[in-house]
């Protein structure tokens, strides 16, 4: 029996085996076309931002869990409150930047109009449907489950428009009406934004437009007026609250009289950045973040990175900054294309003086202005938006890296009158 099985088995041809197999499921080719994109060798610029920026976030997901643990554990029974909604939108912000890194420039160029348009009616929904928080009037619920302050993507909206319009502008530089359109439209997004009474959300914003329209060649004399109308509207706008300019005069006169505490959160930040030392008193060891510190896990989050981390960690958040800006500069000499500069320009620019403004505001060189740490603050919107604009970088630097390097066309550049004339 045992030698009739054998035969058997040996009369069955490899062929009928095969086809008795289950058949593999084959790689299509969207699947493969996706994967070969998302793992084909970069630059090293690539990997240098995408990891600081990985690192950063990071970092800030445990400074949130750390900052925040003892006011989520008053307000939710649950420590990991704050800090594991803040992992869920760090979740959505990576999901975000992986996206858009693989888009082609073309394709976020050819939708940049749109996005612009769309950020603007959420910004102006802000006042009919939005909320107050702080006194600030900069944001929406969403059905009670988180809210979204439109500002935040407005900032990236900005900077692809203008970024756009300018790249299509390049031989008429010369012409005050360009830069008139430019500055109209950055404008009428800061005015958004300060009609919701957002004073640091506008700053930051009139900082990143004003460079970058400084980098992108805005001749010098119309700078000069557009600095001049900025003096003398920011008087104007500080006065137009009297808890500005109560902050204002607090941080003015530290030593002085101050019955609403306008003091309280920049004063105590300096005694967690005094505790901290040279080493720090160790991860999760801060004692301002009970309770003594508003806003601890977001604006204030620097005060408890020196508390917690010395002067150490504080100066390596400070580095990790600078490699930041460094390897988006790089990015930005590595390609000729207006577009690309100025979208590279204005992303660093938002995100880099948008930090130094936190950590000066901690170090008491600025009054409270409430703006978070870039990437690192607990925060949604300002998170996702970030990590967006990173996305659009590394984008960038894709293309950078699979296009060979050309040499910098030298621009035309001339009023439309002086052109007509040559024509």
């Amino acid at each position: 029996m045992a030698s009739q099985k054998l035969k058997s088995a040996r009369a069955v041809s490899p062929r009928k085996i095969a086809k008795t197999r289950k058949p593999s499921i084959p790689i299509t080719a969207i699947s493969r076309a996706f994967f070969d994109r998302v793992f084909k060798a970069q630059s090293i610029e690539f990997y240098r931002l995408l990891g600081i920026t990985l690192f950063l976030v990071a970092f800030g997901l445990v400074m949130v869990l750390s900052a925040s643990s003892i006011d989520s554990l008053v307000a939710n029974n649950n420590s990991f409150e704050v800090a594991g909604r803040q992992l869920v939108f760090a979740a959505v912000g990576l999901v975000a930047l992986s996206f858009v890194s693989l888009m082609s420039v073309e394709y976020i160029k050819s939708k940049a109009k749109l996005f612009f348009i769309g950020a603007m009616v959420l910004q102006l929904a802000v006042f009919f449907i939005g909320i107050d928080v702080n006194g600030n009037r900069n944001w929406i619920d969403v059905f009670g489950l988180f809210t979204i302050q439109p500002s935040e993507f407005l900032k990236v909206a900005v900077i692809l428009h203008v970024s756009l319009y300018l790249s299509t502008q390049q031989q008429y530089l010369d012409d005050p009406k360009v830069w008139q359109r430019a500055i109209f439209i950055s404008a009428a997004a800061i005015a958004l934004v300060l009609a919701g009474r957002d004073l640091g959300t506008g700053l930051i914003m009139l900082i990143t437009f004003v460079g970058l329209m400084a980098l992108a060649g805005m001749p010098g004399k119309l700078l000069n007026m557009v600095l001049l109308g900025i003096l003398i509207l920011t008087p104007l706008a500080l006065m137009s609250s009297t808890s500005r300019m109560g902050r204002i005069t607090a941080w003015l006169n530290p030593n002085g009289v101050d019955p609403l505490n306008y003091n309280w959160q920049s004063e105590h930040g300096m005694w967690a950045l005094a505790a901290g030392r040279v080493f720090g008193a160790g991860l999760g060891e801060s004692k301002m973040k009970w309770s003594w510190i508003p806003e601890v896990e977001n604006d204030f989050i620097f005060a408890i990175i020196g508390e917690e981390l010395g002067l150490v960690g504080a100066l390596v958040v400070i580095l990790l900054f600078v490699f930041l800006a460094f390897s988006m500069l790089r990015i930005m000499q590595r390609t000729s294309d207006p577009f690309k500069r100025n979208v590279v320009q204005g992303v660093m620019l938002w995100i880099v003086f948008q930090a130094l403004v936190n950590i000066a505001v901690v170090l008491r060189l600025l009054p409270v202005l409430g703006v978070p740490l870039p990437l690192i603050s607990a925060g949604g919107s300002s998170l996702i938006s970030a990590l967006t604009a990173v996305g659009v970088v590394l984008a960038i630097e894709r293309e950078n890296h699979s296009q060979p390097r050309t040499a910098r066309p030298q621009i035309q550049r001339g009023s439309k009158s002086s052109l007509r004339r040559k024509a």
